[in-house]
């Protein structure tokens, strides 16, 4: 880290969800180092969501330094989230970037699932990010009016640490997947709705250690090639792309999907028709539209390959 890199975000003042341990502590860390202060927001709560350690919060801001404080409650209700906006702002003076990280798994396949797993799913990868966004984004709002930090406003900045899951699929993960999905759509919706204000959001799919690279129960080689792999990433690498993205040299990049592996960066396409069939002169019938469908699109039908497939190749450490 060159000095620069050291005073990139100073003055501002970020939320990292899920902070305690993992990428969300790189990340923390990562912005504390270029000179922003940090709150590290993270329950302590298990992989599965279980339980709570205030202890995980506190000993990362304590390691961190005076440039973070522990907030160790639950974001996922829409109370949760506005105390932790209001506690950034009366400890540090403002907000400025906000990180959603905090996510729990529950895997089962879709035929063997617990509908309450689903929910505790989507209620702390989803629900809860969309709460702090709905608590943080008026404040937001009002930097930019105040021109916080100078003119023209640059400094609102929201990532969404996303999952190639939410991407490609992975078997049995219809919760965690459907989450993370809906996290590129909040995303790209968020990006929409702040651009006026200067306000910037993006998608980040992490490669690392985390505990849910831990817990990854290889069912053949492919997978425990996957697992090998994958626990060489150190999530220092995803910590200083946020730090980027935070930046005033990413001021014009906005609603776009990244993914992290390393010394790897990828941009990710988004949805968009690759392929059309219309008929002009009448309705479709189902003949015609076996045909057609069978003609124009199989061969641009996306395969069932999952993500652990897809980036089964050795990473730049």
């Amino acid at each position: 880290m060159n000095v620069a890199d050291k005073t990139a975000l100073e003055g501002r003042v970020a939320i990292v969800t899920g902070a305690g341990r993992g990428v969300g502590r790189a990340i923390a860390e990562e912005l504390a180092a270029c000179g922003a202060k940090v709150v590290v927001a993270d329950s302590g709560t298990s992989i599965g969501g279980d339980g709570a350690d205030p202890a995980v919060a506190k000993e990362t801001a304590a390691a961190i330094g005076d440039n973070a404080i522990a907030w160790a409650d639950s974001v996922a209700s829409p109370g949760g989230a506005r105390q932790l906006v209001e506690t950034a702002r009366e400890t540090f003076g403002g907000l400025d970037i906000v990180v959603n990280n905090a996510a729990i798994l529950r895997d089962a396949f879709i035929f063997k699932g617990d509908p309450a797993d689903w929910e505790a799913v989507i209620r702390t990868n989803l629900s809860a990010a969309y709460y702090l966004l709905a608590a943080a984004t008026p404040l937001l709002r009002d930097n930019a009016k105040a021109n916080r930090g100078g003119e023209p406003y640059g400094w609102g900045r929201i990532v969404n640490i996303v999952s190639t899951a939410g991407l490609y699929g992975n078997f049995g993960q219809s919760a965690y997947a459907a989450a993370k999905a809906g996290l590129v759509g909040l995303t790209r919706v968020a990006a929409m709705d702040l651009a006026r204000a200067g306000i910037t959001a993006n998608a980040v799919a992490p490669f690392a250690a985390t505990r849910v690279t831990d817990i990854i129960q290889p069912a053949n080689d492919a997978q425990a090639a996957y697992k090998e792999r994958a626990l060489k990433l150190s999530g220092s690498h995803v910590g200083r792309f946020v730090a980027y993205l935070a930046s005033p040299d990413a001021q014009k990049v906005t609603g776009q999907i990244f993914g992290v592996r390393g010394r790897e960066v990828f941009l990710f396409g988004q949805a968009r028709p690759v392929a059309r069939i219309v008929r002009e002169n009448a309705d479709w019938d189902l003949p015609a539209l076996a045909d057609a469908v069978s003609g124009e699109f199989t061969a641009s039908f996306t395969d069932l390959s999952t993500d652990l497939e897809a980036f089964n190749t050795e990473p730049y450490v």
